[in-house]
C-alpha cells in the first residue's frame, strides 16, 4: 500500500465544498459549495463561481453544456454560457420541507440520482442535529420522472458505477455497499456491505477503470483507494481533516480532483476549503452526462 499527498490547487476557502464532476467533452470541472450556497468551474485553468439562491448539493454534465444540479428543494439546470444561470426544473420531497438533497451523480446512461437527508443546516447555516433517517435516492428517469430507489437514509454518499456493480454509502451508518445495477432499468438488487474502515466516515467517491472506489474520509483528512474486495489499496493524504469528495478528470483522466471543507475544522488549517488534486498512475472513469 503506497501513501501520497494531496496540494492545495485552489485555495476556494469552501464552507462545505462538495459535488464534484468532471465533464470530458468540455474538459471542465464542476464543483459546489453546498452552505455557501455557491457553483465553481474550473476551465482552462480559469476558477469561476456563482452566487446561488439556493443550498446546491450535487451535480453533473448535461449533453448540451452545463450542468444538471440537486439542490435544497428540487432539480435546477445550470448553463451560465448562454446566460440563463440557474433555472428551476422541478420539486422535489415537498412534503418534507426540512429536507434537502446531498450527493449525486449521472450513471452510465445519462440518467441522474441523488440523495436527501433532513437538512443538518440551519438557516444560519449552524450545524443542525439528523434527528431520522428521512432521506431518500432518487432517479431521475430519461422522460424526467422522479423515482424513489431506497428510503431511510441519514447522509446519503457515494454514488459510482462500474460495469454491473454500484456503489451508495450512508455517512450515519458508516458504511459504503455495493449492489447489482441493471443498466437497462436502473434496478438494484443484492446489496451487501462494501466497506467498513475506521479513519473518518465516507463521504463522496470516484472509480478508476480498474474497478478500485476512492473514498474521500470526512474527519479522516484523506482519500482511500478500496479494491474489489473491499481492502484498502492505498491512501492519499490530504493536509485538511474534512475530505468530502473526489473524481477523476485532465485529458488522460489521471488526475484526482478533491474538494474539502473548511466548516466543523477547529483550528482550520489555512487551506481547509480548498480545491486539491495528486497525479495519480491510474486512469480515472470519465463522469457520465446527463440526458437532457
Amino acid at each position: 500500500m503506497s501513501a501520497t499527498q494531496a496540494t492545495c490547487l485552489i485555495d476556494c476557502h469552501n464552507d462545505l465544498g462538495e459535488g464534484l464532476a468532471w465533464d470530458a467533452a468540455r474538459q471542465t470541472l464542476w464543483w459546489v459549495d453546498i452552505s455557501g450556497q455557491q457553483i465553481h468551474r474550473l476551465a482552462q485553468e480559469v476558477h469561476t463561481f456563482w452566487d446561488v439562491p439556493v443550498m446546491p448539493s450535487a451535480l453533473a454534465p448535461r449533453r448540451s453544456g452545463g450542468v444538471i444540479v440537486a439542490a435544497h428543494g428540487g432539480l435546477y439546470t445550470f448553463t451560465p454560457d448562454e446566460g440563463t444561470g440557474l433555472a428551476f426544473e422541478q420539486a422535489v420531497e415537498i412534503d418534507l420541507p426540512f429536507n434537502r438533497s446531498n450527493d449525486g451523480g449521472a450513471d452510465p446512461q445519462g440518467r441522474f440520482w441523488f440523495g436527501t437527508m433532513q437538512n443538518n443546516l440551519a438557516p444560519d447555516k449552524n450545524p443542525v442535529s439528523i434527528a431520522d433517517d428521512q432521506g431518500t435516492l432518487y432517479r431521475r428517469e430519461k422522460n424526467g420522472a422522479i423515482t424513489p430507489v431506497i428510503k431511510g437514509l441519514g447522509i446519503p454518499n457515494t454514488l459510482c458505477w462500474f460495469e454491473d456493480r454500484f456503489y451508495f454509502g450512508d455517512s450515519m451508518q458508516g458504511v459504503i455497499r455495493c449492489y447489482t445495477y441493471d443498466p437497462i432499468d436502473g434496478h438494484l438488487s443484492d446489496g451487501r456491505d462494501f466497506i467498513h474502515y475506521d479513519r473518518g466516515v465516507p463521504d463522496g467517491s470516484a472509480i478508476d477503470a480498474q474497478g478500485y472506489l476512492w473514498n474521500a474520509r470526512w474527519g479522516g483528512g484523506c482519500v482511500a483507494r478500496f479494491a474489489p474486495d473491499g481492502s484498502v489499496d492505498r491512501i492519499i493524504d490530504v493536509p485538511v481533516p474534512n475530505v468530502t469528495n473526489c473524481c477523476f478528470g485532465g485529458p488522460d483522466l489521471t488526475t484526482l480532483y478533491i474538494t474539502t471543507a473548511a466548516r466543523e475544522t477547529p483550528n482550520a488549517p489555512a487551506q481547509a476549503g480548498g480545491l486539491f488534486a495528486v497525479q495519480t498512475d491510474i486512469k480515472g472513469m470519465a463522469d457520465a452526462t446527463c440526458d437532457d
